[in-house]
This record gives C-alpha cells, structure tokens and sequence, in this order.
C-alpha cells in the first residue's frame, strides 16, 4: 500500500497493521519528522519515498526520494499498489485522493478535507472511511433496514467544561490539551471549535447518501455512531477509541483477530450525552444550512485553516476561529462549483480574502 502520512498519528497506527499483519509498503510520505520516517524506512523498505521539502532529501536514508505535492502526485502515479492510505492534513489531502482514484485505487480516507471541499467531485465508491465515526456507521448499516437517521458523536473537545466567559482568552496550549486522547495540531483545534464535527456530517452525506444528520457529545467517547431505523429501533457502535481498528477494516476489507481490548460496561459505568450548543460552539449554528448546500464546504475548510494558522500565531483569538469560518459561509454564500477548478480557483480567493483583512 502507499502511506501518506506516515509519521503522523494515523499513519503510525496503519503501519502498525501492517507489520501485525505482515503487509508490503510500496510508498511512505511523510513531512518533516524525518528521523521517524528514516526509521520506518529501515523496517518497512518502500520503493518509494516522499518529503515535504527538498532541503530534507539529502537527510532521508533512501535512494529514491521526491518531495512537494508534485512527488506525492508522481508516486501514487508510478506505484503499482491498489490501496492509498490517505492521512495527509488539510486541503494539501485533495489532489492525492483525486491522483489515486484517477489511478483506479482504492482509498482508506482519513483526510476529511477531500470530501468536506469536493465531495460533489469524488467517486465515493472508491473511498473506505478511517474515521472512527465514518467507520461506526459503516459498521452498522443493514441492508434489510429503512434508516431513518445517523448521528456521530463528540467528544467536546478541549474547552467543553470551560466557562462561556473565559473561552474568549484562552490560550493555545490550554486549545490543544484535549480531554480525552493526542491528536495532530489542526485536528484538536477542530475538535475543540466543533469544526470537526461539522466536517464529519459532511462527510456522512457524501459517503452514506443521506440528509437526516445530526451530532450530540458523549464525552467518553465509547460510542462513536449510531443509526436510527424507520421501524423506531436505534443501534450504536460502541468501541475502545483506538484507530487501529477502522485502519485494519479498511486495509483489509475483514477482520477476524481481535485488535481491541472489548469495552467492559461495568467498568465504564455510565455515560454522559450532551446537546452540542451554540454558545459553546459558533460554528454549529450554521450545520443546518450547510448541510443543505454542502458545496459550501469548500469555503469553510479554507476560511478554517487561514484562521486556526492566525491563531496559532497569536494573531487572532480562540473564538475568532469560528466567527472567521461564519463570515466566510456569509460571504461567499453564493459560490457553486461546475468542476474541480472551480474548488481550487475559490479556495485560493478564500484564503487571499483572511490574509488580507
């Protein structure tokens, strides 16, 4: 298979499939933890090898380096794998999830940005969810069963028992201190604007073809999903928070060894379910309406990297982060797109328009 992402959280779990399971890696992308990466190098021996930089080709212990988007794209185009894991971060995940279906591979997607920005633009068919919620979902659907609604779950993120009055100064270490596990930079900033979650609805609407979609927080996160079905019943996939079992899923298609520990009811106790509330989370009071013009996608995802990389800078603030997102979906509220290139063309106009202001 190809890895891109290899050194991040999810492309460390897929390599841990894979030596589990004893699969071949072809390809292994990787940005700028290179000591990792010359070590996955040694015990996996790909063929192929992709940075982020140039300046790190001469430090990558391998005879056959690329680097940028351009060797990414080259890689997945000369590799003979069937399977792209797709862990990559942001908008940067688009153009391999595109490359790699143009190649006619299948993709295990964990780069939620491709759907969330050219879902209309994607053969779904080719695509295996990794998140754990997509995955959930996946799990449960029965084909004999009339679904009436899905819903995935949140965790609350970093800032879910913070006073309302106080969410406006915190800082970005208290943002990404996350209550519940580790996680990559963006995606904890996500989480803890709800961001993330916003993205995984859409998500659900491209990969499941359905409307009826909702999200509630259940701060354990033991349960990841759940379907309501027509005849009033309801049923929720309930697991370890661990990737490693929607990874091994969709790398192999069945899965017959245990990889998690079972939840113990008894020892968990109870749970707790919380209504995902606008004052907490801007973004949320405009899930509705995108998820009838998920095309709008497109522009939140830009909006949301411009800010979350001002925050990070100390240019704006926690909150601004949402308000910048909702500013963006005012704005740019007419936007429809006939192709790719118009994801692209208004993705650049985006960004241009909040680093400027």
């Amino acid at each position: 298979m190809i890895v891109l992402g290899s050194t991040g959280s999810i492309g460390v779990n897929t390599l841990n499939i894979a030596r589990e399971f004893h699969l071949e890696i072809e390809v292994l992308v990787a940005g700028k933890s290179i000591e990792l990466l010359n070590q996955q190098i040694k015990e996996f021996s790909p063929s192929i090898v992709v940075v982020a930089d140039k300046s790190s080709l001469n430090d990558v212990y391998h005879d056959r380096v690329y680097f940028g988007e351009e060797g990414i794209l080259q890689a997945i185009s000369e590799s003979k794998s069937a399977l792209v894991v797709n862990s990559l971060v942001g908008f940067a995940g688009l153009k391999p999830t595109i490359e790699a279906i143009k190649q006619g591979k299948r993709v295990a997607l964990a780069n939620k940005e491709s759907l969330v920005v050219a879902g209309a633009f994607i053969d779904t068919s080719k695509i295996i969810p990794i998140d754990s919620e997509h995955f959930g979902l996946w799990y449960l659907l029965q084909d004999d069963k009339k679904i009436e609604k899905m819903t995935v779950t949140a965790s609350g993120g970093s800032f879910r028992d913070t006073p309302l009055d106080e969410l406006e100064n915190v800082s970005v270490e208290q943002a990404l201190n996350h209550p519940n596990w580790s996680m990559g930079r963006k995606i904890t900033i996500d989480s803890a604007t709800m961001t993330n979650k916003l993205f995984e609805l859409l998500e659900a609407k491209w990969l499941f073809d359905i409307d009826n979609l909702d999200a509630i927080m259940e701060t354990k996160s033991i349960i990841h999903a759940m379907i309501d079905f027509t005849d009033g019943s309801t049923t929720a996939h309930i697991a370890n928070a661990d990737m490693r079992l929607p990874i091994a899923y969709a790398i192999m298609g069945k899965v017959e060894k245990q990889i998690l520990k079972p939840v113990d009811l008894l020892e968990v106790g109870s749970l707790e379910f919380r209504r995902i509330e606008e004052a907490r989370y801007p973004i949320w009071q405009i899930k509705d309406e995108i998820l009838q013009k998920p095309h709008l996608g497109a522009v939140i995802n830009a909006a949301n990297e411009v800010a979350i990389e001002q925050f990070f800078a100390g240019k704006i603030s926690f909150l601004d982060i949402s308000r910048t997102s909702i500013f963006a979906f005012e704005k740019f509220n007419d936007f429809s797109a006939s192709s790719l290139d118009d994801i692209y063309t208004l993705d650049t106009e985006v960004r241009n328009f909040f680093k400027s202001i």
